[in-house]
């Protein structure tokens, strides 16, 4: 596997460098105003290719810039010979600067205005969100509210202009209420809270648009995040050597599987050994020896009692998975007490990151990659799960200082945290909310660390092909009823192109 970085990652900024990167573009002898031209034109480009039929449009605009990229995107229909019905949330003569220049131009253009009302009735056949942009702090409220609401209500679709208005570009929050878009065309900068959150509900497709800003130039203005691209796996996933063999492509130990729990572990070990790795022990509880011999008989199960038969098995492998199936009874707490003495790499999950919140609240190591959901983050934290969910960036941060390693926080628009910074999964679909999930991801996570002995880049690559497994799996199968025990197999293809 090749060594990656966040230089083949596209950036992700917060809202105040995005700004910053608009400051300095202008102050670099881009007219503000031609800039604003450009956002327009770029989001007419991607109104046009998306809704090629369309012949009407209802732009919503705002009172600052993010509503003159409404009035330009207007003219720029009502050129092309689509009736357009502009409505604005406050009354043209309040506006000013570049905003108060938009309307004039889309006037001229002959394109007619109302004042927005809550009886109004939106008539176009895609509306455009030109409300509020990025600049949004606190909840929406009063007629932006009452705006949002009813381009919801409509059910027509919408192209939201640089970000759903109701959303944070800081954190993927909802504040109060936000519009549900078909489509985000987003400019100069990338917003890490497209990505995560309660986002991906609401952005629909993004579409970038840097308008010719490079914002990696301003090396002074260092991104706060990095999305992941399937891209990367043509890079990280080149050829074996003609003499690799078991031996070189790594052991990985699985302990989990707590008696009456066996599913989570035997789901784990069989995805470790459908990634790759060059071998693959299971150590569980008896009642699950025979399950797992039949259900994949490459992987080597051992029986386990306790924590003097587990006591020198971590020593033996090159990464070690443990929570899945572990429980948090006297089973489990001897399976990682024995892990944690070895100082063999851990991917840590489930009922293992509970008893580290419980029992080890101060167990700090750079070794381990934690896997909580926003539920185990939490605890892990010593705070609630709303506070996780509120910002999920910082949350993250928090956790891997707090505890070393890697952390990835998983849910919609999955985060890794490690020494690189935050990066952005922007893969996996609602089909993928079913048992199990989790457990094939420590699998893929134990064969990458193994093969690879980067956790960071193991984390990267394991959350994307997780997420990229489930994509092919809905598209081929449907999401309703994905079984996680559907993903292995697909994995394996991604990583065989």
């Amino acid at each position: 596997m090749s060594t990656l970085s966040t230089s083949s990652l596209r950036p992700l900024y917060k809202a105040a460098q995005v700004r910053e990167l608009d400051r300095r573009t202008i102050a670099g002898g881009i007219e503000s105003f031609a800039l604003m031209q450009r956002a327009a034109s770029s989001a007419w480009h991607s109104f046009r290719s998306r809704w090629p039929q369309a012949r009407s449009v209802t732009v919503l605009c705002g009172g600052g810039n993010n509503g003159g990229d409404g009035h330009v995107l207007a003219a720029l229909a009502m050129q092309s010979g689509l009736k357009v019905q502009r409505l604005s949330l406050k009354p043209l003569d309040t506006l000013s600067g570049d905003v108060a220049r938009a309307a004039e131009l889309a006037t001229a253009a002959g394109v007619g205005f109302e004042e927005w009302q809550p009886h109004t009735t939106l008539v176009g056949e895609v509306i455009v969100d030109a409300l509020l942009g990025t600049g949004l702090s606190g909840e929406v409220e009063g007629n932006i509210k009452q705006a949002i609401l009813t381009m919801n209500a409509s059910l027509q679709p919408v192209l939201a202009l640089d970000i759903p208005s109701g959303i944070s570009a800081d954190t993927g929050a909802v504040l109060g209420t936000a519009v549900e878009a078909t489509c985000t065309v987003t400019f100069i900068g990338d917003k890490i809270g497209l990505h995560t959150g309660d986002a991906p509900a609401y952005t629909g497709d993004i579409d970038f648009r840097p308008l010719g800003v490079k914002a990696q130039a301003f090396f002074d203005i260092p991104p706060t995040a990095w999305r992941l691209d399937d891209s990367l796996l043509g890079e990280a996933f080149t050829p074996r050597s003609r003499t690799s063999h078991k031996g070189s492509m790594g052991h990985v130990l699985v302990m989990g599987g707590a008696p009456g729990f066996g599913g989570a572990a035997l789901l784990a070990s069989q995805a470790a050994a459908r990634l790759g790795a060059g071998k693959v022990t299971l150590a569980t509880a008896q009642d699950h020896i025979t399950a797992s011999l039949v259900r994949c008989p490459e992987v080597m199960a051992r029986a386990v009692r306790g924590g003097a038969d587990a006591a020198d098995l971590p020593a033996s492998a090159d990464v070690v998975v443990i929570g899945p199936g572990l429980g948090q009874e006297a089973w489990g707490q001897a399976m990682l007490q024995s892990a944690l003495q070895a100082a063999t790499p851990l991917v840590v999950d489930a009922d293992a990151l509970n008893l580290l919140a419980s029992r080890w609240p101060e167990l700090r190591r750079d070794d381990w990659i934690l896997t909580p959901h926003p539920g185990e983050a939490a605890r892990l934290l010593g705070c609630s799960i709303a506070d996780v969910q509120a910002d999920r960036p910082a949350a993250a941060r928090a956790l891997q200082r707090a505890r070393g390693g890697i952390v990835i926080l998983k849910g919609a628009g999955s985060l890794v945290a490690g020494p690189s910074g935050v990066v952005v999964c922007p893969y996996g679909n609602p089909g993928m909310a079913s048992g199990g999930m989790g457990d094939v991801l420590s699998g893929l996570l134990g064969a990458l660390v193994a093969q690879c002995r980067h956790l960071e880049q193991s984390a990267w690559l394991g959350v994307m092909l997780h997420a990229l497994a489930g994509d092919e799996a809905a598209k081929t199968e449907g999401e309703r009823g994905l079984l996680a025990s559907d993903l292995a197999s697909y994995a394996r293809v991604l990583i065989n192109p």
